[in-house]
């Protein structure tokens, strides 16, 4: 019996010290119980008061009642060909600063759709951190991420360009300082690469993640381009510990409910914004190389959650 008993003791308290142990979570499962699900912003197109809804900088969204996944109408991007901008040139909201969101929506390409084949556009959605005011262009950040689509292949992509150390252009800073960029000019943080270019006497950079398939394609099938296609893109970003930013940022892309870009180990910020939050969307349509041919796209049903 006294052996029974001390037996019992010890496993009352191996139970006890295992409850008190942490248990280990990484950064995006942290983040997730700390922000749980929560729609910051929906848009259907059902009429025109954008601005009633939270949209600003001059919105100008161009909505049709010929073509809609859901509801009555939806949003009309068309470009005439050699036009960079469509008629409704989009819009930008402010949402609640979170660690975390999730972009979802249905798009529908017309039968002529033409891609660019030059490998950067167009630009479609993007989101803004609380590092930058909220009229700043998207191309010189602190952090934008975008969510598009190129060639045909979905592409989720970021830049980080104003974090650029101008005077160190090409050296590899990752392991000399937290005040450098992420996606390229300063080093590789993740392995995810990334490149540096002059946008005038501006430094820029910037990379994407997309796969080697095209998802939007002009052959009658599952991906066929002119059917509609729910997109679903994520970002959580990366911890900071120590005041040292850690790659373990999420970065996912889903469409028609399949995962195609699955990446869990990216940085996005340094230990220099540690107080980094996504708080702005962006929906700014555009064809750096002008339009190959008088062609539409529609958006309906965008939903950004946390």
């Amino acid at each position: 019996m006294r052996n029974l008993t001390v037996t019992i003791f010890i496993l009352i308290i191996s139970i006890a010290a295992c409850a008190q142990q942490p248990v280990p979570i990484d950064g995006e499962l942290e983040q997730a119980k700390e922000t749980p699900a929560k729609i910051l912003f929906a848009e259907d197109f059902e009429d025109d008061d954008f601005a009633g809804r939270g949209w600003y900088d001059s919105p100008q969204i161009e909505t049709t009642a010929e073509v809609a996944k859901a509801g009555q109408r939806s949003c009309l991007w068309h470009w005439e060909q050699g036009e960079r901008l469509p008629g409704g040139k989009g819009g930008r909201v402010l949402i609640e600063p979170t660690p975390s969101v999730t972009l979802s929506y249905w798009i529908k390409h017309s039968d002529n759709w033409q891609w660019t084949s030059r490998g950067y556009h167009p630009h479609e959605f993007l989101f803004m951190t609380t590092e930058d005011p909220p009229h700043l262009g998207p191309a010189t950040s602190h952090l934008t991420l975008y969510v598009e689509a190129i060639d045909g292949k979905p592409a989720v992509g970021m830049q980080d360009s104003q974090n650029i150390d101008p005077e160190r252009v090409g050296e590899d800073l990752t392991q000399i300082t937290e005040n450098r960029s992420v996606a390229g000019g300063n080093g590789d943080p993740d392995g995810h690469g990334g490149g540096h270019y002059m946008a005038g006497t501006i430094h820029r950079n910037g990379r994407n993640w997309r796969p080697e398939e095209e998802y939007f394609t002009d052959q009658p099938g599952a991906r066929y381009q002119g059917d509609w296609h729910h997109v679903k893109a994520r970002f959580v970003l990366n911890s900071i510990e120590d005041g040292k930013g850690v790659a373990d940022g999420v970065v996912q892309y889903w469409q028609d409910g399949e995962l195609i870009i699955d990446h869990h180990n990216v940085m996005f910020r340094t230990g220099a914004h540690p107080e980094m939050l996504i708080n702005q969307f962006q929906m700014l349509p555009y064809i750096g190389p002008g339009a190959r041919e008088n062609q539409s796209a529609w958006i309906d049903d965008i939903r950004i959650t946390r």
